[in-house]
């Protein structure tokens, strides 16, 4: 019969030998560790708080530093696409035909009513419809844009 001891969960305990004591360093000579506690005389790595840094090794250059860069050129300067739909050209031009009467959708009108800048190309888009006919200049233009142009009236030319 078994005893009612054996199965209490007080009388467990690991395997000898599995668990090994923490070395205390610096508990003087006896100990075997004292002195200097294994880390040797002099030099960063005796110190208190030192850390060495990632990719350090021993002053020398380190290896990425010493290979060559490549790849990523930033200083590409790409012309900006700006898209422009017919809705905000007519929009412009309803703005503007209060005043006088032109029409000429040219870079002029697009920087006049801060629709481009300077250097952007311009591409001209086929949402809305233009109640003028007009002559629109742009880099690009989609087909919608190209046939509601031209069934009003009007003419789409290239920059």
């Amino acid at each position: 019969m078994m005893d009612k001891n054996y199965l209490s969960i007080s009388y467990l305990h690991p395997n000898k030998g599995s668990k090994k004591g923490k070395l205390r360093l610096g508990r003087g000579q006896g100990s075997g560790k004292g002195g200097t506690c294994g880390r040797g005389h002099k030099g960063a790595k005796s110190r208190s708080g030192f850390s060495k840094k990632k990719g350090f090794e021993g002053g020398q250059m380190p290896l990425h530093k010493r290979i060559p860069k490549f790849g990523f050129k930033k200083n590409i300067k790409k012309k900006k696409i700006v898209v422009i739909n017919l809705d905000t050209v007519q929009n412009c031009i309803n703005k503007i035909n209060k005043k006088q009467e032109n029409n000429v959708v040219n870079k002029e009108f697009y920087l006049k009513n801060n629709l481009a800048r300077k250097n952007d190309l311009i591409k001209i888009l086929g949402r809305g419809e233009l109640h003028n006919s007009l002559k629109v200049y742009a880099h690009k233009f989609s087909k919608k844009a190209l046939s509601s142009i031209e069934k009003i009236g009007g003419k789409a030319i290239f920059m």
